[in-house]
């Protein structure tokens, strides 16, 4: 199917509102030994779990976040080293796992302001664009068509492209993409919200905000 593809914006930011739950305030307030976060303000609740991660070393409040988030993929010896390794880099843009730089990357942010920047900071990017099809019904796309539809807007320097030469390209599978893509919304199925990693697409890597794309049928592998 034929798409006309405008890319209105980038914005680059140092947090994703709306990630952390006032649940997830809750329950790291009890794991950093503050439990009167089930009874607190809700509006209070971020500042409250700053104050308390302070109470602790670095690596000590990024093991119990990161195990917070990952005890079930991790284990106790992979924490330890993550937390140690997120003080020096940007873990969240390197970690070999893609579909868990997400995840890293709130997680060193929450460290970044509750540390007043001993942890690197990282930022991530949320495009604003438009997909509208020119020779068939809208339909909801998803992360894999999305990155597909784009192509044509990236620079050959873009690290998906560099990465994902064939599966962003081609009419191959791209799994990849789930990960990539931190989150995608959209309210009408042609104007689209995408968060991802500024390492993955930023302002630098577009190279044409308006162009045609083909969205060409996946082959699947047999």
């Amino acid at each position: 199917m034929n798409y006309q593809v405008i890319i209105k914006r980038i914005d680059t930011v140092n947090e994703v509102e709306g990630y952390w739950s006032d649940e997830d305030f809750v329950q790291l307030l009890e794991k950093f030994n503050y439990p009167e976060g089930a009874t607190a303000d809700k509006a209070s609740l971020p500042e409250l779990l700053e104050m308390a991660i302070s109470d602790y070393e670095p690596h000590e409040a990024a093991e119990i976040v990161l195990k917070y988030k990952f005890a079930d993929r991790l284990g106790d010896g992979q924490i330890e080293q993550i937390a140690h390794n997120m003080l020096i880099d940007k873990v969240c843009e390197e970690y070999p796992e893609i579909d868990m730089q997400g995840t890293l990357f709130h997680i060193n942010q929450l460290l970044f302001k509750a540390y007043n920047g001993k942890f690197p900071n990282a930022k991530a990017s949320i495009v604003h664009f438009s997909m509208t099809p020119t020779n068939g019904e809208v339909q909801k796309l998803s992360a894999e068509n999305v990155l597909k539809l784009l192509n044509n807007g990236l620079s050959d320097r873009n690290l998906i492209k560099r990465l994902f030469e064939n599966q962003i390209s081609g009419n191959i599978p791209f799994p990849e993409a789930e990960g990539i893509v931190w989150e995608l919304t959209t309210k009408d199925n042609i104007n689209y919200d995408l968060v991802t990693s500024e390492n993955w697409i930023n302002n630098d890597d577009i190279t044409d905000s308006e162009f045609e794309a083909v969205l060409e049928d996946i082959e699947e592998e047999a």
